[in-house]
């Protein structure tokens, strides 16, 4: 599984699984809590033994980035997953090598594989993974994940695919007005303060809700929130009997388990009389809503992966930029490959420039023994004409050299270099001088 057809193991690798490979229910136990990830990375890199290491892990993927890995890393992840899912992943993982890798990657941070196609979230959390994995992702996926960052960048501002609503939370909204017809007037309760529970209260205020706010530890944010946006801010403890009235809520914490339960709102929901429905929009991973509360009476409980037909209905004028996007993609893939694949013939340029340049200097020397009559300043532009030759002379092959490594084989290329240029033994004895009779 982690090598290639003819035995040998790719240089460029991406193991994972997402919301088009995995149900919610694997997804979650995979996801690492952020706080977490350093460490991981930190243990897989030793594992890798100078492997480069970057773990990307949101609500709706978990990918391990590997650059240059052996069998020990490879095992570890393989075996750190099944350990934490509590099941081998194999049939829901995907596995990319080489040029497919880097193309994922960069179409990730483009959000062109996110279940909400053009939501900018994703650029961030790509962003945060490389942070994260700086001290361990070495060159090459240090390189990739500039050039993913670079693409979405210039998708999102080349492009409108990152115009009007596209994000989890605005499916979210989405999806409650098709349920209300109008959400004005509606009660509506957010359970967390990150980026995207503070988003979902921006759009909920800018329909007409006004949201109450739970704070599990940061109260100081959800009260920064609700004086900025409206509303009011309450400890979560104090939330589950608010369940009663109201009539949306929307669950974004980063709790490792359900908080949402039967027993904490089962009593304030049946209380709630008169037949009247209970949305919960839950978007957390892991899921913060107990499945079993979906089956209380007149509660509609939706979790991420039922968003996904409402985020297909919802991409509207967005389809249209989805060729440029991808152009873009297609260009900066390009840009990194080029990259990637020539450094194989770099180490053969820079001995190829050495040798000349070792060359150069012995037959300047010689030369100039024989030009001692010469001022210094005409030696001087001598020695300027034999460098500025030389670096004519070598540009255009250097140039072609690293652009055809781009194209498959840059090995092969290395090798012919060496061997045409006798620069992998001694070098080639210079002729004998020749001294005037």
């Amino acid at each position: 599984m982690a090598s290639h057809a003819d035995g040998t193991t790719p240089g460029l690798m991406v193991i994972g699984l997402s919301y088009r490979t995995a149900p919610i229910e694997v997804r979650e136990r995979l996801a690492w809590p952020e706080r977490d990830v350093p460490q991981v990375v930190a243990d897989l890199a030793a594992a890798g033994g100078g492997s480069g290491v970057a773990l990307l892990t949101t609500c709706n993927r978990t990918e391990f980035y590997l650059a240059d890995p052996g069998s020990p890393i490879l095992d570890e992840v393989w075996s750190r997953a099944a350990a934490r899912t509590g099941q081998p992943v194999d049939s829901y993982a995907y596995v990319l090598r080489d040029r497919d890798a880097a193309r994922h990657l960069i179409r990730v941070a483009a959000g062109l594989d996110s279940l909400v196609v053009g939501e900018s979230q994703i650029q961030g959390q790509v962003r945060d993974a490389w942070d994260m994995a700086k001290p361990f992702s070495g060159p090459i996926l240090h390189r990739l994940f500039q050039s993913a960052l670079t693409a979405g960048g210039r998708v999102r501002s080349e492009t409108t695919l990152g115009t009007g609503s596209a994000s989890v939370p605005s499916a979210c909204v989405d999806l409650a007005k098709k349920i209300f017809s109008a959400l004005a007037g509606k009660r509506g309760l957010v359970l967390g303060t990150g980026d995207m529970s503070e988003l979902a209260i921006t759009l909920l205020v800018g329909e007409g809700v006004l949201p109450t706010v739970a704070a599990h530890r940061n109260m100081d944010r959800a009260l920064q929130i609700t004086s900025r946006l409206g509303g009011q801010a309450v400890e979560l403890d104090h939330a589950w009997p608010l369940f009663k009235d109201m009539d949306l809520v929307i669950c974004s914490t980063a709790a490792p388990h359900a908080i949402v339960t039967v027993e904490r709102v089962g009593a304030a929901i049946r209380a709630r009389g008169n037949g009247r429905p209970l949305c919960i929009l839950d978007i957390a991973v892991p899921r913060d809503v107990d499945p079993e509360v979906g089956k209380l009476d007149n509660v509609f409980l939706y979790d991420i992966d039922d968003l996904q037909e409402v985020a297909a209905q919802t991409i509207g004028e967005r389809k249209r930029a989805l060729p440029a996007a991808e152009r873009i993609v297609d260009e900066e893939v390009d840009f990194f490959w080029e990259w990637y694949a020539g450094r194989g013939v770099v180490d053969s340029v820079r001995a190829l420039r050495d040798r000349m340049e070792e060359l150069r200097t012995a037959e300047l020397a010689r030369a100039l023994r024989k030009l001692d009559h010469l001022p210094a300043a005409d030696r001087e532009r001598v020695e300027h004409l034999t460098k500025a030759l030389m670096n004519k002379f070598l540009h255009g092959p250097s140039t072609r050299l690293r652009a055809a490594a781009g194209n498959g084989h840059p090995a092969q290329l290395a090798e012919t270099i060496r061997y045409l240029f006798e620069l992998g033994g001694e070098p080639a004895p210079s002729e004998p001088e020749k001294h005037d009779e």
